[in-house]
């Protein structure tokens, strides 16, 4: 019998510590995300130091040698978002990694500088 590795947890549903740096990476910051499938999306609620963030996403995962995107799904391993706060809005763009944390980058209107940022269960 073969025994294959375990494979990633994929879906990004649930909550996560989330971490990372302001756009100069002057500043560390930490919160937490929470991801919830509604129907075909994700709603995401971000709380980073006292301030909300609020975004939908879309899922993507592998099929075989392509990537595909489409509803939401629990064997997602990417997850796109729009968001918005305050008087902005932004996009972001995570995937699963091998020990089922989350990387990704964001950035919002206006800038032209991409920011990196983690979630982990």
């Amino acid at each position: 019998m073969i025994l294959a590795p375990a494979a990633a947890l994929a879906d990004p549903t649930g909550t996560f510590k989330v971490t990372g740096s302001n756009e100069d990476a002057t500043e560390e910051y930490t919160g937490t995300v929470k991801v919830v499938r509604t129907g075909q999306t994700y709603a995401v609620y971000w709380e980073i130091a006292g301030d909300e963030f609020v975004g939908t996403g879309l899922g993507a995962k592998f099929i075989g040698d392509r990537f595909e995107m489409g509803p939401a799904s629990d064997d997602d391993t990417a997850i796109s978002v729009g968001y918005v706060s305050k008087e902005n809005f932004g996009i972001a763009m995570y995937f699963e990694q091998p020990d089922g944390s989350w990387q990704g980058v964001w950035t919002y209107g206006g800038s032209e500088k991409v920011i990196s940022e983690n979630w982990t269960r």
